[in-house]
C-alpha cells in the first residue's frame, strides 16, 4: 500500500527549475489553443502527432480542454489502483504515474514544449506546471501545496491538480489536470494517483465558483507567461 504523500516546500523546487546554462537563446512565443471538449484518445492522438512532426522552429502550445468522462492509467499503472466498478471507460497511457479520472468541470492544460530550448529539465517542467495551479489558488484566498514524491498540487489533505508527463526527443506532451467543478464521485472508484483513500477536491467544493475554460485559460496564461520569459532569459 502507497504511503500518503508529505508536504514539500516551494523552495524544494525551485533548484529543479533553474534556467539550464547550454540552453539557446530566443524562442518563439507560445501559443495557448482552446478546442473545448475533446475525446480523450482524439487528443492524445492529437499530441502524438504534434510531437512527431514538430521542428526546431515550432512554438511551444498549450491545449486548453476538458473531457468526456475517462480514466486513465499511466505506465506506472498497477491492478489494485484501478476502477473497481462503474462504466466509465479506461485508457491505458504513455504518460507517467498512475490512475487518474478526467470529466467535465476538470480544466486540461496539455503542455506541449521543447524542453532544451526552454531551457528546462524535466523536474523544472513538472515544477512550473505545479506554480501556476498553485498562483491561480493563490488568487482565491487558498494555500496550495507540493507533496514529496507525489508531485501535483493540494488544499490541505486533498488533490486538486495532478500532473502526467511524457517526453519524446526533448519535447514534452500530456501536462496537468485542475479541478473546477466536476462530479468527484468517480475518483472514489480509485485509488487517485496510486493513493489509497486519498481525498480529491476541486474549486467548487472550496467554495470558489468557476468554470473550467476560465480557470483552464488562466492557468495556461500563466505557464505561457513563465515559459516564455524563463525561456528569454540569459543562461
Amino acid at each position: 500500500m502507497s504511503e500518503a504523500p508529505s508536504t514539500a516546500t516551494a523552495t524544494q523546487c525551485a533548484p529543479a527549475a533553474a534556467r539550464r546554462p547550454d540552453a539557446p537563446e530566443g524562442r518563439p512565443a507560445t501559443l495557448i489553443r482552446t478546442p473545448g471538449q475533446v475525446a480523450y484518445r482524439d487528443a492524445l492522438d492529437a499530441m502524438v502527432r504534434f510531437t512527431a512532426t514538430r521542428d526546431a522552429a515550432t512554438p511551444d502550445e498549450l491545449w486548453v480542454l476538458e473531457h468526456p468522462p475517462v480514466y486513465t492509467v499511466g505506465l506506472a499503472g498497477r491492478p489494485e489502483h484501478l476502477p473497481r466498478r462503474g462504466d466509465i471507460p479506461l485508457e491505458r497511457v504513455d504518460r507517467g504515474g498512475q490512475v487518474t479520472y478526467h470529466g467535465p468541470g476538470q480544466a486540461v492544460v496539455y503542455t506541449l514544449v521543447d524542453l532544451p530550448r526552454a531551457g528546462l529539465a524535466v523536474k523544472g517542467l513538472v515544477c512550473l506546471l505545479e506554480q501556476a495551479m498553485i498562483d491561480d489558488l493563490a488568487v482565491h484566498g487558498l494555500a496550495g501545496e507540493r507533496r514529496l514524491g507525489a508531485p501535483g498540487v493540494y488544499v490541505g489533505s486533498a488533490k486538486i491538480g495532478a500532473l502526467g508527463i511524457r517526453i519524446r526527443r526533448g519535447r514534452s506532451y500530456h501536462g496537468l489536470a485542475y479541478n473546477v467543478a466536476m462530479d468527484l464521485a468517480p475518483f472514489a472508484a480509485i485509488d487517485p494517483c496510486g493513493y489509497p483513500g486519498l481525498a480529491v477536491t476541486d474549486l467548487a467544493a472550496l467554495g470558489i465558483r468557476d468554470t473550467a475554460p476560465t480557470a483552464g485559460l488562466r492557468v495556461a496564461r500563466r505557464l505561457a507567461a513563465i515559459l516564455d520569459r524563463h525561456g528569454s532569459e540569459s543562461p
